[in-house]
């Protein structure tokens, strides 16, 4: 099962040509809209912080919705296990910290839908 969730991960960066439009946030992150929901995605060290909004772009709450996301950093792919946090924040710690031109792919399953964003760092 960690197997194929790694391989599937794998392939996601592998064909992420670029991320999406990506824009500077209210929080000082890279902002790209998944699915009409806007993500933003912070970095702190070694952790890692996405915000989300609603389609209006309102606080999304986050409590009870499992997130992940895949880093791609100087060649390895890491899984990092985000956990909510109030209000609209999934937050996970990073093994080491991320440098520029890393490939990140967070992942969530919201509701009805889930949702994919993709970003590279400056």
């Amino acid at each position: 099962m960690i197997k194929r969730i790694l391989l599937t991960a794998a392939l996601a960066l592998t064909l992420v040509g670029s991320a999406d439009a990506q824009t500077k946030g209210p929080n000082g992150g890279i902002v790209v809209k998944a699915d009409d929901h806007p993500i933003e995605l912070v970095l702190r060290g070694q952790e890692i912080v996405f915000y989300v909004s609603d389609h209006d772009g309102k606080p999304f709450a986050t409590k009870g919705v499992q997130a992940r996301a895949v880093v791609q950093n100087k060649g390895k792919a890491t899984n990092v296990t985000l956990a909510p946090a109030e209000p609209n924040m999934f937050v996970g710690k990073l093994t080491a910290v991320i440098g520029s031109k890393a490939r990140i792919v967070f992942s969530a399953r919201m509701h009805d839908h889930t949702l994919q964003a993709r970003f590279v760092t400056d």
